[in-house]
């Protein structure tokens, strides 16, 4: 009998050295680049603190991850706007909680 984990290890992302710059570009590219620059770049910089503070990658990782998603799901959130979608029926959860108490 082995020792072995019979499953692999999952590896946590780690972004490419020149991720975070990419993705800057990217965002000063896109038509939200007034909105969504200076708030990646306050996400980015209280990310930086917090990795100098703690030694850790793992919040500028986690910024990274999420601003490259949100410039992924872009154009699908475009599509759905200008598609006239309904999203009248929309609940604010926090409402429904606050009614139910």
């Amino acid at each position: 009998m082995s020792a072995q984990p019979d499953h692999a290890p999952l590896t946590p992302y780690t972004p490419a050295p020149g991720a975070p710059a990419e993705l800057l570009a990217q965002l000063r590219a896109d038509r939200r680049a007034a909105q969504w620059v200076p708030a990646f770049e306050q996400e980015w910089m209280a990310a930086l603190e917090e990795s100098r503070r703690t030694f850790s990658l793992a919040g500028l990782y986690e910024v990274v991850q999420e601003w490259q998603g949100r410039l992924a799901s872009a154009p699908v959130v475009d599509a759905f706007v200008a598609g006239g979608c309904d999203d009248s029926e929309f609940i604010d959860m926090a409402e429904l909680r606050r009614r139910r108490q």
